[in-house]
């Protein structure tokens, strides 16, 4: 599975994770994320931030509390042969370009831990499983590397 979280503003950044599985259950959750439709992903999709270093308003704006990621913002889905992609666009929503901009503020001071998981519904579907998790830490946007892209032969 590959998250691309999609950062706006006057440079655009993407910050891009990616979580193996050996396989997938047939009939599990995860499996029936994978592959269901737009709808069902996003209803399901469940992100829980956390930022352990940080200023108190920054901790106190991206909080603990767990939300729905395609309830809260536009995900677009990408199931290929032996993966889902999901592209995740911050600058979909109001509140979460709102807390963004305090974000990229203090960026190479914070610490912020993400976790993603599919959301369990009913009993046959839990305890809940983390999909994966990551830690961000005192990222410096001046290294962001731009990818090259190839010359099309034909230009």
């Amino acid at each position: 599975m590959v998250v691309n979280v999609q950062v706006p503003g006057s440079t655009h950044y993407s910050m891009v994770f990616y979580f193996v599985t050996k396989e997938l259950v047939d009939g599990s959750l995860l499996q029936r994320f994978v592959d269901g439709d737009d709808e069902f992903r996003n209803s399901r999709l469940k992100l829980i931030p956390s930022v352990p270093k940080g200023s108190w308003i920054v901790r106190q704006s991206v909080g603990s509390t767990p939300c729905l990621l395609g309830k809260a913002v536009d995900c677009n889905y990408i199931r290929g042969p032996k993966y889902l992609e999901i592209d995740v666009d911050i600058g979909s929503s109001t509140v979460a370009n709102g807390v963004l901009g305090l974000v990229i503020g203090v960026i190479t001071s914070l610490v912020v831990d993400m976790a993603f998981l599919v959301q369990g519904n009913a009993a046959d579907e839990l305890p809940e499983r983390l999909i994966g998790a990551i830690r961000v830490s005192h990222i410096e946007l001046s290294s962001a590397i731009v990818p090259k892209l190839d010359q099309d032969p034909s230009d």
